[in-house]
C-alpha cells in the first residue's frame, strides 16, 4: 500500500503542467466489459502523454466508483474523479462519477446532473460533444466495448468540428454493439485492437495540433 501511496505521489507531481500544456484530448466511452478494456489501455500509455483523458464508463447511480484505484494499479498516468471546475492538467485521467455528465469547458472540468441521454448518466454523447465544441481539431473520440449505441451521436460531432475518431475493433470488444454502431454511422479514422491503440493514441498526441493550443 505505501508503494502504491508513493507511486501515486509522483504521478501527481509529473502531471502538473498547466492545461496550456496540452497538445490533445483524448474522451473515452465504455460500457459493458469496459473495466477491463480501460485497464488494458491505460497500462500501455506512456507517462509523458501530452494530452488530458477523459474517460465515461456507464455505472448505476448508487453505485460507487472505483476505477480511478482500479486504473491507478496499472497505468503510468493518475487517475481520479474530478472536482466540479477542476483545471485540466496533461497527463491525466479524468473519471466520470456516478449520476454526473463529464463535460469539458474550455480547460475545466464540468460535472452535471442534466438529464439522462442513452439512459445513462454519465453518458457518452455528452463528453464527446463537449470535447468537440471545446477542442475541434484537437479532440480524440474512442469507443469502446458496451452494449447499445451511447457514443455514436457524439463521435458523429467530433468528427464534424474536425477531430479524429476511433473505435476498438469490434470483432474483439466483449460487446461489440457500442463499437458497431459507431463504425455503421460515422467516417471513422481507425479500428484497431486494443494491443494497438495506446501507440496509435501516443502517435496522434505527438502530432502537430490542430488549432495551435
Amino acid at each position: 500500500m505505501a508503494a502504491l501511496r508513493n507511486s501515486l505521489t509522483l504521478r501527481a507531481m509529473n502531471s502538473s503542467a498547466p492545461s496550456s500544456g496540452i497538445r490533445k484530448v483524448i474522451a473515452v466511452g465504455a460500457s459493458a466489459g469496459g473495466v477491463e478494456a480501460l485497464k488494458d489501455l491505460f497500462q500501455r500509455l506512456p507517462p509523458d502523454l501530452p494530452a488530458a483523458i477523459f474517460t465515461v464508463l456507464h455505472i448505476p447511480p448508487w453505485a460507487d466508483s472505483h476505477l480511478p484505484e482500479i486504473i491507478n494499479k496499472v497505468s503510468p498516468l493518475l487517475a481520479s474523479h474530478p472536482r466540479n471546475g477542476e483545471h485540466v492538467r496533461a497527463g491525466r485521467i479524468y473519471v466520470a462519477r456516478p449520476n454526473c455528465h463529464l463535460i469539458l469547458d474550455d480547460s475545466t472540468v464540468q460535472l452535471t446532473n442534466a438529464p439522462k441521454e442513452n439512459r445513462n448518466r454519465p453518458a457518452v454523447d455528452p463528453l464527446f460533444r463537449s470535447a468537440a465544441l471545446n477542442y475541434g481539431p484537437d479532440a480524440i473520440g474512442v469507443v469502446l466495448t458496451g452494449a447499445l449505441d451511447d457514443g455514436t451521436a457524439g463521435l458523429w460531432e467530433l468528427k464534424r468540428r474536425g477531430g479524429i475518431a476511433v473505435v476498438q475493433d469490434p470483432r474483439e470488444a466483449l460487446h461489440p454493439q457500442m463499437p458497431n454502431s459507431a463504425i455503421a454511422n460515422v467516417d471513422v479514422d481507425y479500428i484497431v485492437p486494443l494491443n494497438e491503440m495506446a501507440e496509435l493514441l501516443t502517435e496522434l498526441c505527438r502530432s502537430e495540433s490542430g488549432n495551435g493550443r
